[in-house]
């Protein structure tokens, strides 16, 4: 019997030699990992931009999502929603407005941290990483000078390298002007503003863009501007999130979860309501005075 107790002692020491001897053997390896991670986000730019205090947001000009009101300062929708994304990590919020055709390369050579607004076509998704939409789905509206239309009542009619059609460059409103009409003469520019003002002086016959500008512009400018084609979608909705610098998992999962937690909240939808969902901003922008 002691013969007994004393071989199962000496298994269970055994044992529990051998665990101790697995939890020390991993130990190193728990460290490493450890040692890694912290290594990873402390790469992050999201530790850089707590460190640097100072958050920089790319951005295209464009109504109302972001312009140079009035008083010379850029409001719009993604500039109230990038100054609370900047609020809630403690930090100032700087945007650089920048050419839509060059925000990419500029967010690659670390001219700002992300680009806001941008949807993540297949192509760009090659360059940079995107987070969750916080935008919803956008079509492409298209708008005409009332005067250089007439007579133009099918698609086919605008379709003419006699007819000049405007978008800005980069964009998605490009791909669907070229798409859709292919024939026509296309004028690109980096601003909105800039092409809208090429239809309305009458320069060019119609403007391509992201609803619900052309709807916006249409109503507001009713006796130079018409919509052809109603509100007939010109292209597939594709919502926009946040573009940032590929490789950064700490930046991506901070983003997202920001925009979860201020989806959920009411806090962009309320914000969007604003900016478009009401002309309240109308006395904001130089071109509406």
């Amino acid at each position: 019997m002691k013969k007994d107790k004393l071989k199962w002692s000496l298994r269970l020491m055994g044992v529990v030699a051998g665990v101790m001897g697995l939890a020390i053997a991993a130990w190193p390896e728990e460290a490493s990992a450890q040692k890694i991670q912290q290594q990873i986000a402390g790469d992050s730019l999201l530790a850089e931009i707590k460190k640097r205090g100072v958050l920089n947001v790319g951005h295209g000009s464009f109504v109302p999502f972001a312009f140079r009101s009035v008083e010379g300062q850029y409001v719009g929708f993604e500039i109230d929603i990038f100054q609370k994304f900047a609020d809630d990590m403690g930090v100032k919020f700087n945007n650089v407005p920048t050419s839509w055709d060059g925000i990419i390369p500029g967010l690659l050579a670390g001219k700002f941290d992300l680009i806001s607004g941008m949807s993540p076509t297949p192509k760009r998704s090659l360059t940079v990483a995107f987070s969750n939409s916080y935008v919803p789905a956008f079509h492409q509206g298209f708008v005409t000078n009332r005067r250089l239309s007439t007579g133009l009542k099918t698609l086919e009619d605008f379709n003419n390298p006699k007819v000049t059609i405007v978008s800005r460059r980069g964009a998605t409103a490009e791909d669907a002007a070229k798409k859709h009409l292919p024939k026509a003469t296309h004028r690109l520019f980096d601003d909105d503003a800039i092409a809208l003002q090429e239809v309305l002086n009458g320069n060019a016959h119609g403007i391509f863009s992201s609803e619900p500008k052309p709807t916006f512009w249409q109503k507001q400018f009713s006796d130079k501007l018409v919509k052809p084609f109603g509100n007939r979608p010109f292209s597939q909705g594709a919502g926009a999130g946040v573009a940032i610098r590929q490789g950064d998992f700490p930046m991506l999962t901070y983003i997202n979860n920001w925009i979860n937690w201020r989806v959920s909240g009411g806090f962009v939808q309320d914000r969007f309501d604003y900016w478009l969902g009401s002309i309240e901003w109308f006395k904001l922008d130089p071109k509406k005075q």
